[in-house]
């Protein structure tokens, strides 16, 4: 439990109602260990992120504790020790949590604590298996596949019954001018 002051600075109110406004325009979040990370390699990270519309933000503690509490977020403590940084996904989680697990195989330094998905708190365990499912538009893509199928199998066997009645009627045309001949 965090040690609370008499009185309250501005600049860490303000800090706070930041990381709040940060916080509060994504339902999904990844909490990190960048501890050995170079300056490089985090922009790196921050580039691949960006690209899913997610950002990486290195936060206090004490701060993104007190940001969650106020957001009525469930209780995500416990990933908040030591170096933090949170990716933050205000779309989709699975291609968030499927950079940084491929970016922590390729730099060890990056360890993945857990996260919070939608209202769910995940160990890293978990985030790892959630970043092996399929993400939100290969699902779509599936789906519309899967609801297509049946169209496709109609048309495909009505197709088959004209071009089976063209053939025969080849077939009996060929006959009778064998015949004839």
């Amino acid at each position: 439990m965090a040690i609370v002051a008499k009185k309250v600075q501005d600049a860490k109110v303000s800090a706070i109602d930041e990381l709040k406004q940060s916080f509060g325009v994504a339902p999904d979040f990844i909490f990190t260990d960048y501890r050995g990370l170079t300056v490089e390699q985090i922009s790196n990270l921050r580039k691949q992120l960006r690209a899913k519309d997610a950002t990486f933000k290195v936060v206090k503690n004490n701060f993104a504790r007190i940001a969650f509490e106020q957001l009525s977020a469930p209780n995500v403590e416990s990933y908040l020790t030591g170096p933090t940084a949170i990716a933050i996904s205000p779309k989709d989680a699975n291609e968030v949590a499927k950079i940084l697990i491929e970016f922590a195989k390729e730099v060890p330094a990056l360890k993945v604590k857990g996260g919070l998905v939608g209202k769910t708190v995940y160990d890293a365990a978990q985030i790892e298996a959630f970043s092996k499912l399929p993400g939100r538009l290969e699902l779509i893509a599936m789906l519309m596949s899967v609801m297509n199928a049946p169209a496709r199998n109609m048309v495909s066997a009505l197709n088959d019954i004209n071009a089976r009645l063209v053939r025969t009627i080849k077939a009996v045309g060929d006959k009778k001018q064998e015949g004839a001949a």
